[in-house]
């Protein structure tokens, strides 16, 4: 998820217990042009192992040297096929190539013959109502050599409004014989388990599921080990995501984007996040993430005036 799957949020995402972790998308021709920035987004922590890259782009050359440029250092390369922001779509990127399934055939083909790490792709059911066809292009995407598939369940003009189709995921997995990752509207344990079950695929992947609730993948795996789970401080689990951060030097605008996540919800999270849009230092972000919901005055006053990140 762009500007949120930075490599601080994916080092406290594996450590709370996520399977597998994937950068944010990264444009292919910014990485072949030798952006410094684009360049950063590939940081990886040493704990990710295994770890994704994501690129998009709409020149086949630039995914294929792009994906040349990083297979050394990532385990698994995925293709974004499914981001239905204008500003991608209208470079004839990530769900735009929807529309000429034969083109994703094609790009999966170079990209399985340029290198030797497995390739994966990520997609949505389709365009739009009218146009749904992500058995089609799944199936495709297998017999071009791809090692697994991700498949979103609305179309790229849902956006992320509506309901994912998990019926379609399911049809897709009754299509191809290749591992297929379900994706879409899975915020709790409980679902993640319904749709394990319901739709038979191998793996689920947890995107807005996670943004300020990293600890989701520790709950899942209690749940589905013993049938219950607890919940893990939503503070604490922002004390802890601040500790990477600083380890990384990750941005302000970052941190507070993220302080907005881990406090949506709490009492009084409306106001401090209103207020986090304006602050200027760590210790006000601090301040107004420990003004939220109803604790201790200890932990207040730990927050906002002595807010010292445990080490990772």
């Amino acid at each position: 998820m762009a500007g949120v799957t930075d490599v601080a949020f994916r080092a406290l995402a594996k450590k709370y217990g996520a399977g597998l972790t994937c950068t944010e998308f990264v444009s292919s021709k910014a990485l072949v042009q030798g952006s410094r920035k684009t360049e950063e987004m590939l940081r990886t922590d040493p704990a990710e192992k295994p770890v994704a890259v994501q690129l998009f782009g709409a020149d086949v050359e630039d995914v294929v040297e792009a994906a040349r440029q990083v297979e050394d250092r990532f385990d698994v390369i995925d293709v974004n096929c499914g981001c239905p922001a204008w500003k991608v779509i209208k470079t004839g990127a990530g769900s735009e190539l929807l529309k000429k399934p034969a083109g994703i055939g094609h790009l999966v083909s170079r990209l399985t013959g340029a290198v030797n790490k497995p390739i994966t792709v990520k997609i949505r059911a389709g365009i739009d109502e009218y146009r749904i066809n992500a058995v089609e292009v799944a199936q495709i995407i297998e017999d071009a050599g791809a090692a697994a598939i991700g498949v979103h369940g609305r179309t790229q003009k849902q956006g992320y409004r509506g309901e994912a189709d998990w019926g379609l995921i399911k049809q897709v997995k009754g299509a191809v014989d290749i591992p297929v990752i379900g994706n879409g509207d899975v915020f709790t344990p409980e679902t993640f388990k319904r749709r394990l079950e319901e739709s038979g695929v191998d793996f689920i992947l947890i995107a807005r599921g996670a943004q300020g609730n990293p600890d989701i993948f520790r709950q899942i795996n209690a749940f589905m080990r013993t049938g219950s789970y607890e919940h893990r401080d939503k503070k604490a689990q922002f004390k802890d995501y601040l500790s990477y951060a600083l380890k990384y030097a990750i941005g302000l605008p970052a941190i507070k984007e993220h302080a907005m996540s881990f406090t949506k919800g709490m009492a009084g999270s409306a106001q401090a996040r209103a207020r986090m849009s304006q602050a200027k230092s760590l210790e006000e972000i601090g301040a107004l993430v420990g003004s939220c919901g109803r604790t201790a005055p200890s932990e207040t006053n730990l927050m906002a005036g002595d807010f010292r990140p445990s080490s990772p």
